[in-house]
């Protein structure tokens, strides 16, 4: 009898398939490159880009998401655990498996509320029923 406990997930977070595009930038380099992340939990990501990258290598990565009408955005610190070539779309490039090494608690909750299929995160600003104009100079 087989034990059923052999083909256990072991990831400590559940992942959720998502469609995001990212800008990251390698550790200490200017240049900035894309990608697109595929699959998401609180503590890592799944990515594509076509950027060969070595295990071990540490991303400053900004990760943009709808937010209503407009485009927001949250950062983390991620290293690549795996990679293997990219099969998406029978596309050139890579798959990367990373885990998250940092994130700023504000970053992590609109992460939270992506992956609870909340999707909209609160807006930082909120708008009046009737637009306030500067006095007259």
């Amino acid at each position: 009898m087989e034990n059923s406990n052999e083909f256990k997930d072991r990831r400590r977070y559940p992942r959720s398939v998502v469609d995001l595009p990212f800008e990251y930038r390698m550790k200490n380099l200017p240049d900035a490159y894309g990608g697109l992340v595929v699959n998401a939990s609180e503590g890592g990501l799944l990515i594509h880009s076509v950027k060969d990258m070595p295990v071990g290598l540490e991303l400053r990565m900004l990760i943009l998401f709808p937010n209503g009408y407009e485009l927001a955005h949250f950062e983390v610190l991620a290293e690549i655990i795996w990679k293997s070539l990219d099969s998406y779309n029978n596309s050139d490039g890579f798959q990367y498996g990373l885990k998250i090494v940092q994130i700023l608690e504000g970053d992590l909750w609109k992460l939270q509320q992506l992956l609870n299929g909340l999707g909209r995160v609160r807006p930082t600003v909120t708008f009046s029923a009737q637009p306030t104009l500067p006095p007259p100079e």
